[in-house]
Formats: C-alpha cells, structure tokens, sequence
C-alpha cells in the first residue's frame, strides 16, 4: 500500500452531497480523481457544484485562480467503474446509506484491485466490519467518515474496523491530513463518536420544536449564541438531510436503544418530502 503523500490516483464512488466534496478536496490535493456514479444527472451536478464551489472560493479570495484550475483539470467524472478505478491507489465510496448497496460495491472492488490499494467508506454510522467483509483482503478496508460541506468541514472520523491494518488505518489518518482534514481514529462502534452525540443533540432539538417549547430559529440560536456551536442543531439536520437522519436514528435506535428513536415530527416530514435543503423545505424555507 502507497504512503498517502505518494498517492497520485483515486476515484471516488457516488456523486451526491459527500461524493462530489471528497472528489474535490482530493483533486485540491493534486491527486487526479475520477467521480463516479451510474446516473449522468446526478453527476453531471456533481461536477457543477465541484466547480460552483471552487469559484465561490476564488470569489472570496480563499482560494488562488491557479489552484482552482489545477483542482479543475484533475477531475474527471465518468459512469464507468472500471476505467474509474483502474490503477488507483485509493478508492473512497459514498453511495447512499444502505449496507447491502455498499457491500455490494466492496465485493466488486475487492475483486477488481490488488490487496494494496486502500479501500475506504464514507459513512455516517453503518458498521465498518460488516462492510468490509464483502471485500477480498478486507484488512486494507477503513471507515473516512467526512462532514457537509466537505470541502469546509475539517474533520474526519477514521473508523477502524476488526481487521483493518495498522497499514491502513494510519494511511487513512495521513491522506486526509494530506487533504487539509483534521483525522481523529474511533473503533467500529454504532455511530462512531461524532454521529453517536450529534444525532442525540438533533433528536432533542426536534422533539422540542415538536413540542412547541421554541421556534427551530430560537432553538438553533440558544446552541450557537450559548454554547458555542458553529450552528444550530436544526438547521444542521436540514444541510445533512432529514431523511439521512431519520435513517441513522432508526439504525441507531436497534443498536444502543430507545434513546435513539426518531420523534414523529422527523417521520411526518420525510414522509411529506420535507427532506431540508435538497428539497427546498426542512426546518427552514430552502426555497
């Protein structure tokens, strides 16, 4: 397995919200990057909210014009798996939040590469172990849990599944150092560490605006005017999306406890499509 600083390849698998800010941050890296996913339209959208991101950036003077063109010229998207991942050093999947999906994708990889190249899986809160099973040398498979937006957000939670080697666990940690990201390393536990308090932080705030004790808008500005936050817990859980929410609750519910079930008002929402941002409506008017 390569060192991260010797890392010249990757693709990255799933052009959604966290798909197309992986890929940006490792092209920003000057590592080419192949975006890939089977829908052209989501790609396609990908690849302009890639590019939307990097001139706001030149706009606000955070990032130099030249550095946004070699960022540019190092991203490719394409709907071919195979010529994405072919002679890549690392792969890092983020495809939606189903584990059957996600091994699915492993056991292909695991068959199509070499036991050398790392292979990673961006999520939020699903089992590591139980995903890399799926793959052939499953030692070289890690959990890199980044955060929205990704290309702003610095951390990364390093997920250490059972059999993941130090290898690769420590090439995980300095890749992401390599991509301006601040790594901590957790153990394959339900919700890992920044899912696990997170969500329990947004389960309340919801249960409080369903209860009518403050607006999501007072809610919100208690946690970042009194404590700190960079923002509120409501208006988090609409960037992330409330279905992806709803989702972590439900699988955290069956794992730690009741704690963890979502509240009625969150069903009632994604049952409407009020899913945040994405769809123009959440907590607040996206619109």
């Amino acid at each position: 397995m390569k060192r991260a600083e010797d890392i010249s390849r990757a693709a990255v698998i799933g052009a959604g919200t966290m798909g197309h800010g992986i890929a940006q941050v490792l092209a920003m890296a000057g590592i080419e990057t192949r975006l890939c996913y089977v829908s052209q339209e989501v790609l396609d959208a990908g690849m302009a909210r890639v590019c939307a991101n990097l001139d706001k950036g030149v706009e606000r003077g955070k990032l130099d014009p030249d550095e946004r063109d070699r960022a540019v010229l190092a991203l490719e998207g394409t709907r071919d798996l195979d010529g994405a991942i072919d002679g890549v050093d690392v792969v890092i999947e983020a495809v939606p939040e189903r584990i059957e999906l996600k091994r699915g994708i492993f056991e292909q990889l695991g068959g199509a590469l070499g036991p050398d190249v790392l292979l990673a899986t961006n999520t939020s809160s699903l089992p590591i172990t139980d995903i890399a099973s799926a793959a052939p040398h499953p030692e070289r498979v890690t959990g890199m849990h980044f955060f929205n937006p990704v290309h702003i957000m610095k951390l990364v939670e390093v997920v250490c599944a059972d059999g993941s080697s130090e290898e690769a666990i420590t090439t995980s940690m300095e890749l992401a150092r390599r991509m301006r990201k601040e790594p901590i390393r957790v153990q394959d536990s339900p919700g890992f560490a920044s899912s696990r308090l997170g969500l329990v932080i947004g389960l309340e705030a919801i249960r409080m605006v369903e209860a009518g004790v403050a607006s999501p808008e007072d809610i919100d500005k208690a946690m970042t005017l009194g404590y700190g936050f960079p923002m509120g817990p409501l208006r988090l859980t609409d960037l992330v999306g409330l279905d992806v929410r709803l989702a972590i609750a439900e699988h955290l519910a069956r794992e730690l406890g009741e704690h963890f079930a979502p509240p009625q008002l969150l069903r009632d929402k994604v049952e409407r499509g009020e899913l945040g941002k994405k769809s123009g409506q959440g907590f607040y008017d996206w619109s």
